[in-house]
């Protein structure tokens, strides 16, 4: 038998679906929700191994509102340091992940993600000159900033946005490492 088609059956029935739905929505959530956090810790373990020197074992820190790790070796001296940042790129938020040796010098920078613009701005993760120009890079003689703006940073051609953003993102990993190790020297 079909109900009357009048406004209270419609909320009634929209009421259903919408619940039904939403259940559906948890279910597959709680039944991902395992296998989304241990990826994302993997790629977590992934990034931290290519922009640190080799350590045995990693601590986690803050460093103001920046998310840091320092890599350790067996004897537990820090041989590395990364600092997750986010700043906004064209496209959106542009999170790096950055890793500094004790000495301050940039051992490498990767990107986690991006919403930049496929070909110009998503480079950032491919232009090996752009990338290549972070690496050993000593934060004590250089200036950080996008040559355009009087920095010693070389764009990505036709993507100065995204340069700019890449080098925000690295310039927030380098407050936070300085914060860091003021820190440990007035322990």
């Amino acid at each position: 038998m079909a109900l009357a088609s009048n406004l209270k059956n419609m909320a009634l029935s929209l009421t259903l679906v919408c619940l039904v739905c939403s259940a559906v929505l948890g279910a597959a959530y709680a039944i991902t929700k395992d296998s989304i956090d241990a990826a994302a810790v993997e790629k977590l373990n992934k990034s931290l191994l290519s922009v640190m020197p080799q350590f045995s074992s990693v601590d986690r820190t803050e460093a103001g509102d920046v998310r840091g790790y320092i890599g350790r070796d067996a004897a537990g001296a820090p041989v590395g340091y990364a600092f997750e940042t986010e700043t906004v790129g064209f496209g959106g938020p542009l999170r790096l992940i950055v890793g500094i040796t004790p000495d301050g010098q940039i051992y490498n920078t990767t990107v986690l993600s991006h919403n930049e613009t496929p070909g110009l701005g998503a480079k950032c993760t491919s232009d090996a000159k752009f990338m290549g120009q972070w690496k050993g890079m000593d934060l004590s003689s250089c200036n950080l900033a996008v040559r355009q703006d009087g920095g010693d940073i070389d764009a990505i051609t036709a993507s100065t946005i995204t340069s700019r953003a890449y080098t925000r993102a690295v310039v927030r990993a380098v407050e936070a490492f300085n914060q860091l190790k003021e820190e440990q020297s007035n322990e």
